[in-house]
């Protein structure tokens, strides 16, 4: 028989967050989170987005061992002001097994009803700025420490539930080159690029000077990504919790921006190091 459970003490908050550590153990793919983070994230007294979001996050039990987790969320901003009526489902895992996805995406379905929403949507966070997607394509690579990771059954479990694909975001492997041995051609349609829009390279030598441009970061992110089905403006409040919580893993050399020639932001790029690679995220 399996049980669903809300998380409602510390032990079980924990036990939600450590899940995937003991269902993707014998993955050599899979790159587990911080798990501080990941609580402070679903803690309402440290994670500002609660000001216009709720969440419940269920367990799954068989036989008193938990066999999934996953979280129903519910951003007022996008269903009040971006008028879709819809409810998030996020930290989607389970074992190989179809009734227990089903008895999760139930609780997530029973949550929405319960706030009148009548359309689900996930795996997405609270908002663009957490991690989001179900793991489709490329069980065999390894994922970043900003991407969920799957198993191949938990596709088919949802499809099997009668879910669709809405969208389909792609993630490319991108080979960087150092200045002086890059391509003609990739220097040629830079030095092209830059004087026909009047830009100009920024770079950063501490991370004092990064401070007055986050502001800007975050400006252009809502710019860039508010076509995205997912998409919910990131509010001042998010911006000051962010800035306060990320800053401190970036380091300056890092950071690659571009001004126009007003000195306004217009691209930037964070690489963020993941054991002995390097993600690109452009934005």
């Amino acid at each position: 028989m399996i049980v669903i459970k809300t998380a409602e003490t510390s032990k079980e908050y924990k036990d939600f967050v450590n899940f995937p550590f003991s269902l993707y153990k014998d993955s050599k793919y899979w790159v587990p989170p911080i798990s501080n983070e990941e609580l402070n994230t679903m803690d309402k007294s440290k994670n500002p987005v609660f000001k216009n979001a709720e969440a419940e996050y269920f367990l799954a039990y068989k036989n008193d061992k938990i066999v999934g987790r996953i979280a129903a969320i519910v951003n007022w901003i996008e269903v009040k002001e971006q008028n879709k009526n819809k409810v998030r489902f996020g930290w989607y895992d389970v074992v190989d097994d179809l009734e227990v996805s089903k008895k999760l995406i139930e609780a997530v379905i029973d949550f929405g009803k319960k706030r009148k929403l009548s359309f689900i949507e996930g795996p997405v966070g609270f908002s663009n700025m957490d991690k989001a997607g179900l793991l489709t394509h490329g069980y065999q690579e390894l994922n970043t420490m900003i991407t969920w990771y799957h198993n191949s059954y938990q596709k088919d479990h949802l499809e099997q539930l009668k879910m669709k694909k809405l969208a389909e975001w792609v993630e490319y492997r991108i080979q960087i080159w150092e200045e002086d041995k890059a391509p003609k051609k990739v220097k040629k349609f830079s030095e092209l690029i830059m004087k026909r829009y009047n830009l100009k390279p920024l770079t950063f030598k501490s991370t004092k000077e990064v401070v007055p441009y986050l502001d800007e970061m975050f400006d252009l992110l809502n710019k860039t990504y508010n076509t995205l089905q997912t998409f919910v403006p990131i509010q001042q409040y998010q911006v000051d919790h962010y800035k306060e919580k990320y800053l401190r893993y970036i380091h300056p050399d890092f950071i690659k921006s571009v001004v126009d020639s007003d000195g306004k932001l217009v691209a930037f790029a964070i690489d963020i190091e993941n054991n002995t690679e390097i993600i690109n995220v452009d934005c």
